[in-house]
């Protein structure tokens, strides 16, 4: 056990599971449920336009197949996240199922993306511990994998994902009794969590996301997204803009790092929108949805998926979701560099 902890393949650290594993299970994570939501709705909504055909019925086929291998595409994710060997990855797109699909001893509820991260994390560490180290490998190797990956989704994934959903819950259920407090709440904490080095897709997914507080986290993370991408036009021009606006404002971490108020425009932004989302126009989304901002316009699709397309909703989606954010963090900007507290070239990117 001495040498196992001195293997440089080996690292037990927050960092290590919580930045670098939770971002990779979030490539899992869009991968398979994402992209299989978009697809599968895709194909229903051009169903709905131009009646049934092939096209939207192979559509609907391959999203539904692509949702149904979460699991597997979160294990081989997290696995190569945590840098395992090709034995112990290859094994974790089934401990990965696993945690996603099994139950346990007296909970009925599955472990969901929870439970597959929990169950890769624990079959993906005691893999690699083994690997290479006896002579028939190709044995033992994936038989600890699968063995040790099965034992965490049975004992503690169920547990895991329930207790995530639970919490998941209780906000939902708060943002509705308290929609002005908790818009501001989810709004900052969800957009703060995108723009740090960790995943809030995978966090309001794992938490099982929806309704008003779905709707308060979308507008979070585009009020940092827009926010960053307006708010650093000067220094990055339109490769900034795109980069931050429909990629991604974690992109400013090192100059978060330099000058932490650089974080305050687009926070602000956040928590003033909020409450307009919840309070007034009653904003919702779905989870995959819910911690994506305007990245690749994912949060505009899960809106849209959620509260159906009309130009009503349309004209709310771009005034909350882009128009309110840009403006804002525009204004609260101009006046903290009027103050001193964010200079030309805070925000300057390495592109």
């Amino acid at each position: 056990m001495k040498d196992f902890f001195k293997r440089k393949d080996i690292e037990i650290s927050f960092k290590r599971y919580v930045q670098d594993a939770l971002s990779a299970m979030a490539l899992g994570l869009f991968a398979t449920l994402l992209m299989g939501t978009i697809l599968d709705v895709l194909g229903a909504q051009t169903a709905n336009l131009l009646g049934e055909n092939v096209i939207s019925s192979f559509l609907v086929e391959i999203g539904g197949i692509a949702k149904g291998l979460m699991g597997a595409g979160i294990g081989i994710a997290v696995a190569n996240g945590l840098k395992a060997p090709p034995l112990v990855m290859f094994s974790s797109a089934v401990t990965g199922m696993m945690g996603a699909t099994m139950t346990g001893f007296g909970i009925e509820s599955t472990g969901g993306p929870a439970g597959a991260f929990l169950a890769v994390a624990i079959g993906c560490e005691f893999g690699k511990m083994v690997s290479k180290e006896t002579p028939v490998d190709i044995l033992v190797t994936p038989a600890t994998t699968l063995i040790m990956g099965g034992i965490g989704a049975k004992l503690f994934g169920p547990i895991f994902g329930w207790l995530l959903l639970k919490i998941g819950d209780f906000i939902m259920v708060a943002t509705e009794w308290q929609p002005f407090i908790f818009g501001i709440v989810v709004s900052v904490v969800v957009g703060l969590v995108l723009t740090a080095p960790i995943s809030s897709a995978a966090l309001c997914i794992m938490l099982d996301l929806t309704g008003l507080a779905a709707g308060a986290a979308t507008v979070g993370c585009c009020a940092q997204m827009v926010g960053f991408a307006v708010a650093s036009y000067k220094e990055n021009r339109i490769g900034g803009l795109v980069a931050q606006g429909i990629g991604t404002s974690m992109l400013q971490v090192p100059n978060i790092i330099k000058n932490p108020w650089i974080l305050v425009p687009a926070t602000l932004a956040g928590a003033i929108i909020g409450p307009l989302s919840t309070c007034v126009f009653k904003m919702t989304n779905i989870a995959v949805g819910a911690g994506m901002g305007t990245c690749g316009f994912v949060g505009q699709i899960g809106t849209f998926t959620d509260m159906g397309f009309s130009l009503d909703i349309l004209w709310k989606v771009v005034l909350l979701h882009i128009v309110l954010p840009a403006i804002l963090a525009l204004l609260i900007d101009k006046i903290m560099r009027k103050t001193g507290k964010i200079k030309d070239g805070d925000y300057k990117l390495d592109l």
